[in-house]
Order: structure tokens, then sequence, then C-alpha cells
């Protein structure tokens, strides 16, 4: 593989700017959230929202659609979706005199595919992204169907205290690459929220790319070099998540899959281009590690009983795991 040069990510990093600043319009006071979703899309991963209602999660996925000028579908989550609904079913129809079975399109035939309330579905309906967003194509009745390049699952969910939710399974759960918390607004960004609004401020977003383009930036992405050093800082970080890794103190019951690692380096190399760098640093891997490692582990009872979470471990994870191998660990009190 030919690794990206200078040239090529400094013209990627203009349109990456212009990109974060229409999405920085959509969703004031967001920043940081934004970056972690213009990471994970230049990863090419899918991303799962979390937060309260009306935090702006859902406009932020449909103006990131008219910003990179991409085919878009909704799919509100109900508890009576079925996984028919979402994939496409034959239909029956009549060509040259005989009757036989068409296959139909489901709403996940777009590039980008916004999965409103994904947890307000039944299990059996969520499990029918699992071979979409792995595989990038449908299954139905023994027939195969590719979705469109580049193919994304943007989905939202609200905090499984809510009433009327369900817990995504585990394998679900893993085909995401970064889970994100989307916070409150701060009060001065609410009282610039209500301002605009009263002025009859409605945003009109204009596309600053074709997919075709985003898609470059893509595979761009993948030609930042990843060293030998990061790449085994990664493995050893993944590693760590097991309980069989020898981890005192720490509450693990479940480490992250090897697709974790996979993820983990691809996200390294986008924050690396975004960063405007040819390179991945070991920073890119502790700036995504959080978001990739908070939905992958589990932990056992004496979390609940501590109080412990999985965004604390991971801090500890990052705090004992030292850059390279050599270097003596940070043993710190779990």
């Amino acid at each position: 593989m030919n690794h990206a040069d200078e040239n090529e990510v400094s013209d990627a990093v203009s349109k990456i700017h212009r990109l974060r600043d229409g999405m920085n319009q959509l969703l004031i006071g967001q920043e940081a959230l934004i970056d972690h979703v213009l990471v994970g899309l230049l990863a090419g991963g899918h991303i799962l929202l979390e937060g309260l209602p009306g935090l702006g999660k859902t406009e932020l996925i449909k103006g990131l659609s008219r910003l990179i000028d991409c085919s878009t579908k909704r799919i509100q989550f109900t508890p009576d979706l079925l996984p028919g609904d979402i994939t496409g079913n034959p239909i029956l129809q009549e060509i040259d005199g005989r009757r036989v079975f068409v296959f139909q399109p489901g709403p996940l035939f777009a590039n980008m595919v916004l999965a409103d309330e994904i947890n307000r579905a039944s299990p059996k309906t969520q499990s029918a992204l699992l071979e979409a967003m792995q595989e990038r194509r449908v299954t139905v009745i023994g027939e195969s169907h590719l979705l469109p390049k580049p193919f994304f699952v943007l989905a939202t969910q609200n905090p499984i205290e809510l009433e009327g939710t369900y817990p995504l399974p585990e394998a679900q759960l893993d085909r995401f690459l970064f889970k994100l918390v989307v916070t409150r607004n701060e009060v001065t960004t609410l009282e610039h929220i209500i301002l605009n609004r009263e002025m009859g401020g409605e945003l009109d977003v204009h596309a600053v790319m074709n997919v075709t383009e985003f898609q470059q930036l893509m595979d761009l992405s993948r030609r930042i070099f990843i060293s030998p050093a990061v790449a085994n800082y990664i493995a050893r970080l993944v590693d760590a998540t097991h309980p069989q890794a020898g981890n005192d103190g720490l509450p693990l019951r479940y480490g992250a899959s090897p697709r974790a690692a996979l993820g983990m380096a691809a996200g390294a190399r986008a924050r690396g281009l975004m960063q405007g760098r040819t390179h991945t640093s070991f920073e890119d891997v502790k700036a995504i590690a959080p978001a990739v490692l908070g939905h992958r582990i589990v932990l056992d009872y004496r979390a609940k009983v501590s109080g412990i979470t999985r965004a604390s471990v991971i801090e500890e994870l990052l705090a004992r795991i030292p850059f390279q191998e050599t270097e003596t660990p940070r043993v710190l009190h779990a």
C-alpha cells in the first residue's frame, strides 16, 4: 500500500474543515462530539449516539447527510417494527405474463441510514442489522443484495433507564465503531440557540462535498501510516480489557473483541488525517479509546457494588498500559 503524502493530507484537511464547520453550525457547542463523529465516518465505521431526547442527535445526522450530499434513509424504530420493514421484502409481480417475486429494497439501501431510537425496537428487529453492518449486504430468502458504498448506520438511542427501551445485544454493539454520549448544552449555548430561534434563524445547509469525494477521504484515511509501536500499543490495550490479562482490582467480566482492535487502528488513522499528519500517534489511540471500548467491555458484580463505571475502568487502563512495551507500567489503585 502506498502511504499518504503531505500534499494529499493537506488537501484533505481543508475539505474536512469545511465539513466540520458545517456540522458545528448544526449542533452548537458540541465540537468534541462532532470531531468524534467525523473520525468514525472517515474510518468507515458505524456510530451509536446516546442521549436524552431533544439534544439534537437526529438533526446532526440529517444535517450531515446534506453536507455530504449522499442518499439517506431514516428508520424510526418502534416495538412493532419487523425485520423485513428495514431489509426489504420480495413482492409478487407480473412480468411478461408470469408472476414472479421481485425484491423490493428496504430503507437500509442508502449511503447513510439514520436508525432513530434503535433501542425501542425488539431484539429480533435489531438483529436484522447485524449482517448489513458487518458485511454491507442483506440476505432475504437465501438471496444476498449488496448495499451502496459507502454505507453507514448512525443510530440514536435513549438511555436504557427510560421506559420502552430494550438493551442492544453485545453482538450488535460490537458492530458500532464508536458509542458517543450526547451531553446537555451549557447555559451560554442554550441562550445562543434561543436567541437564534427567536430571530427566525433556520440554517440552510448546503453540500460541501459529494459522496464520491467523501469516499476518497475514507480511502486516504486507510493509507495513513501506523507504526508497529502504535499497533502494539493497541493490541496490548485491547488485551488488557480481558480479565485473564491479570489487571488486579478491575471488575472486568468480558473484554473487547479483535474487531475493537481493528476499529481502533482505523480510528487512529482517521484522527491522524484530521490532525494533518501522514502517520498515527499514541495520542490518537488514547483520544478514541473510550469511544471504541466503552460499549464493548462488560463489568462484573463488583462494579455495581462499588459504583465503578466503564468509563472509569477505561481511564484506569489508559493510565496503566505504557506506550512502549519496555516501559514500566503505571500501577494505580482501582
